[in-house]
């Protein structure tokens, strides 16, 4: 018998009394540990061998694969709440009848817990490619500013993954694998003036900004390296002229001299909690 909705109903009330915490103190004092399901309450009291602990006298599931967000880096902005896929693929002689993927932010599943997502159905998805294997699909839904209630929460998460087996026979790992949540970025570029006289100056300038999760609103993004790229109107290639750091505010200034006509861009590799952004290129005349 499944009793996921009912963990759903729990674990969701404990997220709020976790999130309740004012976003602009959330950095600044304790965040409540959140409480995650163990295997028997995801998968029903009578699943054998719940969270990581086996019996002798049953062959676990194996589980053999684990596909989180088709296996890109989970990127938010303020607001807009953002469905992932997740799967869970595994194995076991009297076949699998279904999976559990979350995913958790925190250091121990036991004691530190501090983000926490769910999948939104019930029961998984699972479409057999043998008798014995399986692979199990869900759907988790992450929001800004509930889950995402502190900008700590950018960077890597662990993947709690659990497969069921025809014989009630479990397979749980809470550190089955790990996936990364980063905060939205932005990338701004104006090259001017336009049209410039040849050996003129040209100044750059654009800005480096971030999802803040607090606030909801974009905030630059400081003291990070930022190139700047030119290609020749008769090129397809950019390449990269200099590279410069984002002041105190994110804002980006620099100056080239003027040789052809040609597309400035401004390009920005990402960092573990911000993915890569690069702005379209704005075309010079050269006169």
């Amino acid at each position: 018998m499944r009793i996921r909705a009912t963990v759903a109903a729990v674990s969701g009330a404990l997220a709020l009394s976790a999130l309740a915490v004012p976003a602009a103190q959330a950095g600044d004092q304790a965040v409540p540990s959140l409480d995650k399901p163990t295997a028997a309450e995801v998968f029903g009291t009578g699943a054998k061998a719940p969270r990581a602990v086996s019996r002798a006298a049953v062959t676990t599931p194996v589980i053999s694969k684990v596909v989180i967000n088709g296996g890109k880096d989970i990127v938010l902005g303020t607001t807009a709440a953002k469905t992932i896929s997740v799967s869970v693929t595994a194995s076991h002689p009297s076949g699998i009848v279904d999976g559990y993927i979350d995913l958790w932010h925190g250091s121990d599943v036991e004691t530190d817990v501090d983000g926490w997502v769910m999948p939104n159905e019930d029961a998984a998805s699972c479409t057999n490619s043998s008798a014995t294997t399986a692979t199990c699909k869900m759907t988790i839904t992450i929001v800004p500013g509930d889950d995402l209630y502190m900008n700590a929460l950018a960077g890597t998460w662990k993947v709690t993954a659990g497969a069921l087996a025809g014989d009630e026979s479990v397979a749980w790992n809470d550190y089955q694998a790990t996936a990364r949540v980063q905060r939205l970025s932005k990338l701004t570029v104006n090259a001017a003036p336009e049209p410039v006289k040849k050996g003129g100056t040209i100044t750059a300038t654009g800005k480096l900004s971030r999802a803040n999760w607090e606030t909801h609103t974009y905030k630059g993004y400081t003291v990070q390296p930022v190139k700047l790229q030119f290609r020749k109107k008769t090129s397809s290639t950019y390449t990269t002229v200099k590279t410069i750091n984002s002041n105190s505010t994110g804002e980006l200034k620099t100056t080239v001299k003027a040789s052809v006509d040609g597309y400035w861009r401004y390009s920005f590799a990402g960092t573990s909690t911000t993915p890569a952004v690069t702005t379209a290129g704005d075309f010079v005349d050269v006169k």
